[in-house]
């Protein structure tokens, strides 16, 4: 089973600006345009491959979708197949209460340090 971080665990892991953290957005990408979690890249379930899971992941990863259900699945999957402490965020964006951004991420793609698989 896929551990869960809770809104409150990921707001205080952003405030720490860590680079070995990457927040992936499952949702489809109109909705990721609507609104994100800062700092999150968009990376819709169906996209999930081989090219994915061969890029280089930072230390942890945090899943969010839109209310934590298809976050466990795809957390799963990618837990299975890279080598970092990944989780599923409880509740998914719904749940999600802190900042949030507008626009895509061809507007001004996060840095997530050099680690970032995207």
């Amino acid at each position: 089973m896929v551990a869960e971080t809770t809104p409150d665990e990921l707001r205080e892991k952003l405030a720490d600006d860590d680079d070995d953290l990457a927040v992936v957005d499952i949702r489809d990408p109109s909705s990721y345009t609507s609104g994100h979690i800062p700092g999150s890249e968009n990376l819709p379930a169906a996209t999930l491959g081989p090219e994915v899971f061969d890029r280089e992941w930072p230390a942890e990863v945090v899943v969010s979708c839109y209310v934590g259900k298809s976050s466990k699945q795809v957390a799963s999957v990618l837990d299975d197949n890279v080598d970092a402490d990944v989780s599923s965020l409880r509740g998914g964006f719904d749940a999600w209460d802190g900042a949030v951004e507008d626009g895509s991420a061809d507007e001004g793609e996060a840095d997530l340090g050099p680690t970032s698989p995207f």
